[in-house]
C-alpha cells in the first residue's frame, strides 16, 4: 500500500502490531533519557532531620514519620575517603530498613534564611547514577559517533532529526536539509529485490499506517555528498510513539554494506559463471556464455576475440600474428548503442596503441582507464582476447574487479580449450568416418538406392554407423548397415574395418549368417570380448561390439536373404503403400562371440522398397521406438516418390532439425527384376558332348543379344568351364547367361571342390584351361550354393557404358 497524504485520524497502533510501547510485561525499562530518583533530606543546624521527601522513602525504605527528628548519620555515614562522583558529591554508605547498605551518592546545599532549616542533603542511588550517565553517553555516541547512519521522520515523512553519520552521508549540515522529503534526498534510489516496499515513501507510510517493521532492506542509490558513486545501504524502519502509544513517525537505521554486497555480487557472479561457462562443447557458445554472465552486473560491454585456428579446433601458432575472430559482444546498453558486431562471428584487427594490441605485445592484462584487456591463456597458449569496459555507474576497475576479470577470464579459458579440444576431436572424427563411408554408391543393375549420413550432436559426438552397397556376382547386390558403439575416433575407426571387412567377406560370395560369423569372430578376437577372447591382443578396439544387418537380392529370381546381428529389422514397404518388418532372427550383437546367426529369404516383387537404418532414427528418449517404426513405414508408403525424396521426409519427420544424441545411417532400396529376356539358361548332362553343345548356345544367344563379337571369346571359356565341370565334377551342369552391365556366364556342379588357378610346365598336358579363362575374362570366381558350386566370368560389353 503506498500513500502520500495526511495520516489517519486516529493514530494509536492496529491491534496485534507490536510497537516500543507493546514491550512484554516486566520487561526492563528501556528509556535512556530517564533522570534516576533523588531522595532529599532536610537537616537543621544539629544534623537532624527534619525533612523527608518520597523519594527518601523509597530509597531507604523509612517513612517520614520514622525518619523525622532521628540524626541524619542514622540513615547515612558522614563523607569517608571515598572519591568524589562529581562537583559537590561524594560517595557514601547509606542504611535500608532492612539492614541493607545502600551506595550513594550524596551531594549537600546550604540553606539561608529564617527557619530551622541548615542544608538539604540529596542522594542518589550509585548504581542508577551510572547507568543513567551510560544512557546519556549512549545517546550521544548514537548521535555523534555512530558509523550507522539514523534519521528520523514525522508522520508527514518529513526529515525531523539525523545523526552525525547521516550528515555526512548527505554531505549538509542537518540545518540544511531537515523538513525535506527522503525521495528529494535519494530521488533514483530503490529497494534491491522482487518482494518488500520500492521505494522510501511506501515503506515508511506502511511504517506509520500499519505498524509494520522493516529490517535489512537493500537499498541501492547514488550518495548525496557524492553523485557519481552508487552506494548500497541495509535499512530498517519502525514507528516512533510517545507514552500513550500516540505516533509520532518513523525511525530509519541505515548503514553502508556497499563492500559487502560488492563482494557478494562477485560470489554470485562466479557461481554464474561455473554454471554456465564449461558446460558446452562449442568454442563460440563458451565464448558468449562468458559475455552473458558479464553484462550488465560486471561490465558495461563485454568482447570475445578468438584466433581463427581456434575455431577450427587447432592450435594457435606462437606469437601475436595470428587472425582474430570476434565470436561474441555483449552489451547492457540499449539495442541502439550496442556494438555493431554482436551477430555473427567476423575478422577484427586492432589499431596500434590500442589496449588490445598492448595486451598481445605484452601477453599480460591491460587496464585503461574503463577499459580491461584480459588474454585468454591455456596453458602456454594464447587462445583469445576478452576486453571489458565500464561506463556509466559502474566504477573504473579496481584490484577487486581486475581480480575478478581473472577468474573469469581463467575459467572462460579452460571451457574454450575444452571446446577447441572437441572440435579438433569431431572434427577429424567426422571427417575419418565420412572418407570411409561410401563415397558414391556403385552403379549395378539389381536396385535403386539412395542414403543418409547424419551425425550426432556436438554432445554425443561422431559414432560408427554405416552403410554399404556390394556389387555381387551373377548380378546380384549385397546391401549392409551397421553400428559400432560407441563415438568419436575409435568407433569411426572400427566402422572402417569392419566396413572393409563385410565388403572383403561379400565378394566372396558367403551367405549372410556365414558374413556376420566371420565378423563375430573378428571383432570377438579384436576386443577381447568373451570368455574365449585372447587376453594379449596387441592393438584393441576400445569399442565393445557392433550390430549388423547384411542382405543379398537376386534380381534374376526376385529372392532377398538377409540376417543381423542385434540390429533392427529392415522395412518392406509394397507396391500399394503397406509396409511390414519381416520376421527375421535377431541374432546376437557382434563381438560376443559363440552363438549362431539365422539367415531368412524371402521374394521381393520388382518396385518393392526395402528400407535398412539404425537405430538412431527411430529411438529417442521421449518417442518408444515402435512409434518410431510405424513413422518410418508411414513416411516411406509413397511408392512414386523418388528415392531421394523419401531419404529426406524420413530424416525430417523423425530427426527434426537435424539434432541427435545418436547418429542415423539410411538406406532406402527399390528393386528391380532382369525379365526373362536377358536370362538364359541350360541343363547340360555331365558328358565330353556338352562342351560343344554349350559353345553352340552360346553363339547362339550372343548373336541373338546383339554381341556377336563376344561370341569367339565366351564359346572358349564356356568350352573349358564345362570341360572343367564334366572331368573334376559329378551330376548334372547348368549353363546360365546373363546380360547385364557386363556380360556374365555361370556353370553350375554339385561338388564343392574350387577350382584353381596354376602355372603348367611345358611336358604338362593339361593345367591351363582357367589360365585361359582368366585372361579372356574381365573377373571370374567361385559362388557355393547348398548343392554345390557356381563358376562364374564378367566380361564387358562392348561399346561405352551409357550404350549398354
Amino acid at each position: 500500500m503506498k500513500r502520500s497524504g495526511p495520516a489517519p485520524a486516529d493514530p494509536r497502533p492496529a491491534a496485534g502490531v507490536r510497537t516500543a510501547r507493546a514491550a512484554p510485561p516486566g520487561a526492563e525499562p528501556r528509556d535512556p533519557v530517564a533522570p534516576p530518583a533523588t531522595a532529599a533530606l532536610v537537616l537543621d543546624a544539629r544534623g537532624s532531620v527534619i525533612g523527608w521527601s518520597p523519594a527518601a522513602e523509597d530509597l531507604l525504605g523509612h517513612t517520614a514519620a520514622e525518619a523525622v527528628g532521628r540524626p541524619v548519620s542514622a540513615f547515612v555515614d558522614p563523607p569517608g575517603g571515598e572519591p568524589a562522583t562529581g562537583q559537590g558529591r561524594t560517595a557514601r554508605a547509606a542504611h535500608h530498613r532492612d539492614g541493607r547498605t545502600v551506595r550513594v551518592a550524596a551531594t549537600e546545599f546550604p540553606l539561608s534564611g529564617p527557619g530551622p532549616a541548615s542544608r538539604v542533603l540529596l542522594l542518589e542511588e550509585y548504581r542508577q547514577r551510572r547507568l543513567s550517565q551510560a544512557r546519556l553517553a549512549l545517546l550521544d555516541a548514537l548521535a555523534t559517533q555512530s558509523p550507522l547512519g539514523l534519521a528520523v521522520y514525522d508522520r508527514g515523512l518529513r526529515l525531523a532529526w539525523a545523526n552525525a553519520a547521516h550528515d555526512r552521508e548527505v554531505g549538509r549540515p542537518l540545518a540544511d536539509y531537515r523538513g525535506m522529503h527522503a525521495e528529494d534526498l535519494y530521488p533514483d534510489g530503490a529497494f534491491l529485490g522482487s518482494r518488500g516496499p520500492r521505494t522510501l515513501t511506501e515503506a515508511m507510510r506502511r511504517v506509520i499506517d500499519d505498524g509494520e517493521v522493516f529490517v535489512d532492506l537493500h537499498f541501492r542509490s547514488r550518495l548525496p555528498s557524492d553523485p557519481d558513486t552508487h552506494r548500497v545501504w541495509s535499512c530498517s524502519y519502525y514507528r516512533l510513539q510517545d507514552a500513550e502509544g500516540r505516533v509520532l513517525g518513523v525511525c530509519e537505521d541505515a548503514f553502508d554494506i556497499t563492500p559487502r554486497y560488492e563482494a557478494q555480487n562477485r560470489l554470485a557472479l562466479l557461481a554464474e559463471a561455473g554454471r554456465r561457462i564449461g558446460t558446452s562443447l562449442d568454442v563460440t557458445s563458451t565464448a558468449r556464455a562468458v559475455a552473458d554472465v558479464a553484462v550488465p552486473g560486471f561490465a558495461s560491454t563485454v568482447t570475445v576475440d578468438l584466433d581463427a585456428a581456434v575455431l577450427a579446433g587447432g592450435v594457435p601458432a606462437p606469437g601475436a600474428g595470428g587472425t582474430w575472430v570476434r565470436v561474441a559482444a555483449r552489451s547492457g546498453a540499449p539495442p541502439a548503442a550496442s556494438p555493431a558486431d554482436a551477430g555473427s562471428p567476423r575478422r577484427v584487427s586492432y589499431p596500434e596503441g590500442s589496449p588490445q594490441r598492448r595486451s598481445l605485445a605484452s601477453g599480460g592484462h591491460v587496464l585503461a582507464e574503463d577499459t580491461l584487456v584480459v588474454p585468454l591463456r591455456s596453458g602456454g597458449t594464447l587462445l583469445g582476447l576478452v576486453t571489458f569496459l565500464r561506463s556509466g555507474s559502474l566504477r573504473f576497475f579496481d584490484t577487486d574487479a581486475v581480480g575478478l576479470a581473472d577468474e573469469l577470464v581463467s575459467r572462460a579459458a579452460l571451457g574454450i580449450d575444452n571446446a577447441r579440444r572437441f572440435t579438433g576431436e569431431r572434427a577429424a572424427a567426422l571427417a575419418l568416418q565420412r572418407q570411409l563411408l561410401p563415397q558414391r554408391l556403385p552403379d549395378q543393375s539389381a536396385v535403386d538406392v539412395a542414403g543418409r549420413y547424419l551425425p550426432a550432436d556436438d554432445v554425443a559426438g561422431v559414432g560408427g554407423d554405416w552403410f554399404d552397397v556390394i556389387p555381387l556376382s551373377g548380378a546380384r547386390v549385397g546391401l549392409v548397415v551397421g553400428d559400432v558403439v560407441g563415438h568419436g575416433l575409435p568407433a569411426a575407426a572400427t566402422m572402417g574395418r569392419l566396413r572393409t571387412a563385410v565388403e572383403a567377406l561379400a565378394t566372396l560370395d558367403l551367405a549372410p549368417d556365414e558374413v556376420l560369423t566371420r565378423l563375430d569372430d573378428l571383432l570377438g578376437r579384436g576386443t577381447g570380448v568373451g570368455a574365449d577372447a585372447a587376453a594379449d591382443v596387441p592393438y584393441p578396439d576400445v569399442t565393445t561390439g557392433a550390430t549388423c544387418l547384411y542382405a543379398v537380392y537376386d534380381p534374376v529370381s526376385r529372392r532377398c536373404t538377409m540376417a543381423r546381428a542385434g540390429h533392427l529389422p529392415p522395412v518392406v514397404v509394397h507396391r500399394d503403400g503397406s509396409y511390414r518388418f519381416p520376421d527375421l532372427p535377431a541374432g546376437p550383437p557382434l563381438g560376443l562371440g559363440g552363438l549362431p546367426f539365422e539367415a531368412a529369404s524371402f521374394e521381393l516383387p520388382a518396385g518393392s522398397l526395402l528400407a535398412l537404418f539404425t537405430d538412431g532414427l527411430v529411438e529417442v528418449r521421449d518417442r518408444d521406438i515402435e512409434q518410431g517404426l510405424r513413422t518410418l513405414g508411414r513416411v516411406l508408403g509413397d511408392p512414386s516418390a523418388d528415392l531421394d525424396e523419401l531419404c529426406d521426409r524420413a530424416l525430417d519427420e523423425l530427426r527434426p532439425g537435424g539434432r541427435t544424441a545418436d547418429d542415423t545411417a539410411l538406406l532406402l532400396v527399390r528393386t528391380r527384376e532382369l525379365d526373362a529376356g536377358r536370362v538364359a539358361v541350360w541343363d547340360l548332362p555331365a558328358e565330353p558332348a556338352s562342351a560343344g553343345r554349350a559353345r553352340s548356345l552360346v553363339t547362339a544367344r550372343l548373336d541373338r543379344w546383339g554381341l556377336g563379337e563376344l561370341a569367339p571369346a565366351s564359346a572358349l571359356v564356356v568350352s573349358e568351364l564345362v570341360t572343367n565341370a564334366v572331368r573334376h565334377a559329378a551330376g548334372p551342369l547348368q549353363l546360365r547367361l546373363i546380360r547385364d552391365r557386363a556380360l556374365l556366364c555361370e556353370v553350375a556342379d554339385t561338388t564343392h571342390t574350387s577350382p584353381h588357378l596354376r602355372h603348367s610346365s611345358a611336358e604338362d598336358e593339361g593345367g591351363r584351361g582357367l589360365l585361359i579363362v582368366a585372361r579372356l575374362v574381365e573377373r571370374w570366381g567361385t559362388r557355393y550354393t547348398p548343392s554345390g558350386k557356381t563358376i562364374w566370368t564378367e566380361q564387358p560389353l562392348p561399346g561405352p557404358p551409357s550404350a549398354r
